[in-house]
């Protein structure tokens, strides 16, 4: 590094923070190291440590859960096709890898610029004032109800593990209900499923539960059959998947409809509660009414000053950093960035990616006071959805493809995207094993769910 001692801050032989505060880390020499503070182990804070790994910083990675999460493939969980710790990975077991990072299970609910420090609350333990040098908040969404927050008791939308496996539990419950109910009203109604958001994740959760009524749960039940269960997919824009081109959409709408999945375009929820949804005026008996239309920005990003945009994410500069705060930088789905053509960066796992590991070598080059090379640049490697088994599309550039040999190559690029290699080798053989047998391995109701269901 070119960076003199007198550039760099110097501690005492002991450290006295003050109360709750963590202690710096000093080298050999007794000089304060840098420290970078990530907010969020997505794919993006994972990245940005990733980027810093040969550099000479004490990282701390804060977290409110002890695991990375693949969410793309959340939805299987939720439809029981994998269990949770088959997308999941602990934090720490990549921190062991990379011996300058530290992991803190901590939510952060605050954060002072101006005193370079966020406030780190643990759980029974109380708060932190962790000390920063530089900044990255990559604490990703959360489902957005467009100002009805009312809806989210009735309707969970899809985030990470405790929402997939919530969902798990409803839907499996709802057929154990049907099978239960003496009213065909009712039954009828714990068998209609309703999904409000035709984006990639309502796409592939509606075609993974098709695919669990008629092939997984076929001859299990006495009273119901699950083939008969209605899912419609409630779209307020004029068709499905609208980030992809519409000759894509369409084909997906084909399949969805092959699939028996009802969609409702242009409509407009008004209502849901304990008995279904009203959408466009029209009520929808559902004892299962899934969210995955809007997000919105973790409100942390509002916390640094920075200005935001409708969705809460913060605008950020040329460098994914806070104007109003030297150091500060804002990455993955908490950031609105828009490029040279003037369309913004999808709030997808590539981009995340891609923008934590430039603000990781971003910091590095500072460090070692060099200037950045180049604003960041958004590589788009194409969009995909899998819409049921064997059609998949993808979108990239020109090129559009769907069909099965799409299929296979999200099925590849899903696989090695995994984070730890036992990751891949369950999930490979999990579904080997559902492709040829149709059969889901993780179709358990924890007992405290399913008394709850019942109530």
């Amino acid at each position: 590094m070119t960076e003199t001692l007198q550039d760099r801050q110097r501690i005492p032989d002991v450290v006295q923070p003050r109360t709750g505060e963590l202690p710096p880390i000093a080298d050999a020499s007794g000089v304060r190291q840098k420290r970078v503070v990530i907010v969020g182990a997505g794919f993006a804070g994972i990245a940005a440590a990733r980027a810093l790994k040969r550099s000479d910083v004490d990282i701390v990675l804060i977290d409110r859960r002890n695991h990375h999460i693949f969410q793309p493939l959340l939805y299987q969980v939720a439809t029981a096709v994998l269990a949770p710790s088959e997308i999941a990975a602990p934090i720490r077991q990549f921190a062991k890898r990379q011996k300058n990072v530290s992991v803190v299970l901590a939510e952060v609910t605050g954060v002072d610029v101006s005193a370079r420090s966020v406030d780190a609350s643990c759980p029974g333990v109380g708060i932190h004032k962790i000390g920063f040098d530089y900044l990255i908040i990559a604490t990703g969404m959360r489902p957005s109800y467009f100002g009805h927050d009312e809806f989210a008791r009735y309707a969970p939308g899809l985030k990470n593990l405790s929402d997939a496996e919530s969902i798990r539990a409803k839907i499996l419950s709802a057929y154990e209900l049907a099978e239960a109910a003496d009213s065909e009203a009712e039954r009828a109604r714990q068998m209609t499923f309703v999904l409000v958001g035709a984006g990639p994740t309502g796409v592939e959760l509606a075609a993974s539960m098709a695919q669990l009524d008629a092939v997984t749960l076929r001859g299990q039940f006495r009273r119901i059959d699950p083939a008969k269960s209605s899912i419609i997919l409630i779209e307020g824009g004029t068709r499905i998947l609208p980030t992809f081109a519409e000759s894509l959409a369409k084909k997906a709408a084909t399949r969805l409809e092959k699939l028996g999945v009802q969609i409702m375009t242009g409509a407009r929820v008004e209502q849901v509660d304990e008995i279904g949804v009203i959408a466009d005026g029209k009520r929808i008996p559902s004892a299962t009414v899934l969210w995955t239309a809007g997000v919105t920005a973790s409100p942390l990003a509002k916390l640094l000053g920075a200005k935001t945009d409708r969705a809460g994410r913060a605008l950020v500069g040329p460098y994914m950093n806070v104007v109003e705060a030297a150091g500060v930088f804002v990455v993955g789905d908490a950031s609105s960035v828009v490029r040279a053509n003037g369309r913004p960066v999808p709030g997808v796992a590539q981009a995340a990616i891609q923008e934590g590991r430039y603000v990781g070598r971003l910091i590095s080059r500072q460090l070692k006071r060099q200037q950045p090379n180049h604003p960041f640049q958004y590589f788009d490697k194409g969009n995909m959805a899998v819409v049921g088994k064997n059609f998949a599309i993808l979108e990239s550039g020109r090129l559009r493809m769907s069909g099965f040999i799409t299929w296979l190559v999200w099925v590849f690029l899903h696989l090695m995207s995994l984070p730890q290699l036992q990751n891949r080798l369950r999930v490979q053989s999990q579904w080997l094993w559902s492709y040829y047998t149709g059969q889901r391995s993780s179709r358990l109701i924890p007992e405290s769910r399913r008394t709850e269901t019942g109530k």
